[in-house]
């Protein structure tokens, strides 16, 4: 596995979607912080970070654990996930 996965997060809040790199020797919880405080940034302060936001799998609604590092899990390139 390379040191980043490409997949596409969407955010039913914003109602938008996004290709994103993440990085694979992350956990999920430390993910979250990172696509949370970017999407403030992105959104222009729109989007405000919670810390109580999780990563769900799009295609069968699973959540990912948030101690667990990403390589560790089902994300792959590709996957489709959400931010809520």
């Amino acid at each position: 596995m390379n040191n980043k996965v490409l997949v596409n997060i969407y955010v039913p809040l914003l109602e938008k979607k996004y290709e994103v790199f993440l990085p694979a020797n992350k956990k999920i919880g430390e993910i979250i912080i990172l696509v949370g405080k970017a999407l403030n940034e992105i959104s222009g302060g729109y989007y405000q970070f919670k810390n109580t936001e999780r990563l769900y799998n799009r295609i069968n609604g699973r959540e990912y654990p948030i101690n667990q590092l990403l390589k560790y899990t089902s994300i792959r390139n590709s996957t489709e996930l959400i931010f809520m």
